[in-house]
This record gives structure tokens, C-alpha cells and sequence, in this order.
């Protein structure tokens, strides 16, 4: 959280300077995008190649292992078929570099990475169909099988145990639920916590282990028309909240996901799930807890970016979130889980058996 970390406020003439200096690349073009605690450039360079400039966050720049790991990990994905970006060198031959520049939190260090370009639009800026939903979940199945058979002699950083974002720390919320103080969220907030402990917890032992992406959002999945000018996945970003986790954690974290993004939030679930299902069913304890799951990640997603707008109010991508996200929680919350299981287990089936 931004509250113990300084996000990069990095100029275009500075990145412009560490891309000349470290790549030997010049600029013909380069604008910020969109990001939540790290800082992005898109750049296009003279030599005709497109690139993304990845500043991290001093916090995390303090790990660079963990960010070693990260990088390490998409170019595996990629070698397995899995379109991901990869990390370009420097002139001398390294994937990482650190910077110190004061971002008014003092002189601090940030690590920075170039990585390749992807093509392609953010999920939510095209029509959110059933079988790009369907398409979705096969995909982060996909990434998380395919993860499974990576091997790297720093692996164990991923555990993560105090990652604020693994569901499995969702306990950790209790120590920010003041950014409610007054409002009705705080009480459902409260109760699914509650909910977590009685109800999931006692199941972790049978829930399958795997690493995680950990952050199947619209903004970290890419889309492009095929030759029928049916839109398909071209691209996975952004591989900063990767943990040792559980299969269904990345299912439900891309099921809240996508029902932020989708006009009818509670169709989603049906279709993510049974394109996950293609590659992994789930087991009677996953089925089980995956509604209180999805709901745990709206209310991380709740508090925690609350959390982050004490620090950055003018930040119109944490903005954008806390208000949409706020809404479909307690539309979600009033559903029960017999009904929300009912409707996606039932699509699911009826999807699995015509998959489009």
C-alpha cells in the first residue's frame, strides 16, 4: 500500500534519459499509462520497435529477487505459448537497474525494467462476451498449470506470506477497515471476513497449491479481433502480485475482475468458470468456497484502494475502481451464495456442454 511506499513520479524527459543512457534507445514517442502503484511508459522508438518502461515502486524495488522472479516467469510463460511481454537488457547486459530520484517522499530507490510492447485493447473496452469469458478462465488455468512447472532457485520469494493481496491474508483487512468508519460497507466487509474464517479457512487443506498470477484484472488482459472480427486474449501483463497461492484464488480473483467490467456482473461467473473448468475442475472444497472467495476480493479490493486514495486522491484509475467496485460488493453481498452458485454452476454446465 502507497502508505509505506512511494509511487514513481518519474518525468518523460527522465525515462527518455535512462532509455537512452541504459538501452541506447531514442524516443520518437512516450506517455504514461495507466498503473495502480508503479509507474509505466509506453515508448516507441526511432528504431521502429515499441517497448513498455516498468518503473517499480521503492517498496517493492527494495526486492528485487521477487522482481527477478517476475521477470523470469513471463519469459517462461512465453517459451510455453503463452502470450506474455519479456524483458529486454541493457547495453550491458542486465534486465534490472535501480534509480534513485526524490518523488516527495525523499530520495528513494526505484527499480526499473524494459519490456516488450503487446499489442492489443484492455478487455474492457470491447463487447465482454460469453466466450470471452469462457476464453478468460481457460487462460488463467492455463498460466497457472503452465507456472507450476517453472523452476527457479529463488521460487521460495514468491510465498509472500505477508502480501497484503493473497486471499489467503484476508484476515489482514481487519487493520484497514477505518477507511469505512460510518459507512454501511464496513459491516459487509466485516461479515465476510468472518465468513472466511469459519467457512473457507477450514478448507485450504484441500484446496490445490500453484503459483499465482494474482491479478487477473481488465487492465492486465489484451484483446485483438481475429480474421472474423471476433475479439481473442493476445496478451497477459503485469506480473507483480504473483504469490505461491491456490488455484481457486486466481479463479475467483478473475471472476471479481471481470464482473467489475461486465453491465450484468452476476452472468460472469459462469462462463470464466467454465472455461476454467476445460482445464482444471474444480474439487468439491473449491466449488464450495468460491462465491465467499470472489466476495473476499471485492472487499481486498475495497479497502485497500480506499487505502491507496488517502495517499494519491487525484489518481483517476483508483477512483474509477473505488466507485464501481463499492457498488457491485454490496449488489453481491445481497445475493446469497445458494442463489449465485445455483446461476453459475448451471451456466457453467450449459456453457461447458456448447463452449462456442
Amino acid at each position: 500500500m502507497l502508505e509505506n511506499c512511494s509511487k514513481p513520479n518519474f518525468s518523460p524527459a527522465q525515462a527518455s534519459d535512462i532509455l537512452m543512457r541504459l538501452y541506447d534507445l531514442t524516443t520518437s514517442q512516450i506517455h504514461p499509462l495507466p498503473s495502480y502503484d508503479d509507474q509505466n511508459f509506453y515508448v516507441s522508438s526511432t528504431n521502429g520497435n515499441e517497448y513498455v518502461l516498468k518503473i517499480s515502486n521503492s517498496e517493492d524495488s527494495k526486492n528485487p529477487t521477487v522482481i527477478e522472479v517476475q521477470t523470469f516467469a513471463m519469459s517462461f510463460l512465453h517459451e510455453n505459448g503463452i502470450p506474455t511481454q519479456k524483458g529486454i537488457f541493457t547495453v550491458t547486459g542486465q534486465l534490472m537497474s535501480i534509480h534513485e530520484l526524490d518523488c516527495g517522499f525523499g530520495l528513494q530507490k526505484y527499480l526499473v525494467r524494459l519490456l516488450s510492447y503487446l499489442p492489443g485493447k484492455i478487455i474492457s473496452k470491447v463487447p465482454l462476451t460469453p466466450q470471452l469469458l469462457y476464453e478468460t478462465g481457460k487462460m488463467a488455468a492455463k498460466i497457472d498449470k503452465v507456472l507450476q512447472k517453472m523452476e527457479h532457485p529463488s521460487i521460495s520469494v514468491l510465498d509472500r506470506d505477508n502480501f497484503n493481496w493473497k486471499l489467503s491474508n484476508l484476515p489482514a483487512l481487519e487493520k484497514s477497515l477505518f477507511v469505512l468508519d460510518g459507512e454501511r460497507l464496513q459491516e459487509v466487509v466485516k461479515s465476510v471476513i468472518g465468513l472466511f474464517k469459519s467457512f473457507v479457512a477450514p478448507k485450504y487443506p484441500y484446496f490445490r497449491k500453484c503459483i499465482n498470477h494474482g491479478d487477473f484484472n481488465d487492465f492486465n488482459v489484451l484483446v485483438q479481433p481475429d480474421n472474423n472480427g471476433i475479439y481473442k486474449i493476445c496478451g497477459i501483463i503485469d506480473f507483480g502480485d504473483m504469490n505461491s497461492g491456490f488455484y481457486i484464488h486466481e479463479l475467483a480473483t478473475a471472476i471479481m475482475h471481470m464482473m467489475v467490467i461486465h453491465p450484468n456482473p452476476i452472468e460472469v461467473g459462469g462462463a470464466v468458470l467454465a472455461g476454467w473448468e476445460s482445464e482444471l475442475p474444480l474439487n468439491n472444497s473449491e466449488r464450495d468456497s468460491l462465491y465467499v472467495l470472489v466476495l473476499s476480493r471485492f472487499c481486498q479490493t475495497v479497502c485497500y484502494v480506499r487505502q491507496s486514495l488517502l495517499t494519491q486522491p487525484e489518481n483517476e484509475y483508483l477512483i474509477m475502481w473505488s466507485k464501481r467496485v463499492e457498488h457491485i460488493l454490496w449488489d453481491f453481498w445481497k445475493l446469497n451464495k445458494e442463489h449465485v452458485e445455483i446461476t453459475w454452476f448451471h451456466d457453467a454446465h450449459l456453457q461447458q456442454q456448447d463452449p462456442l
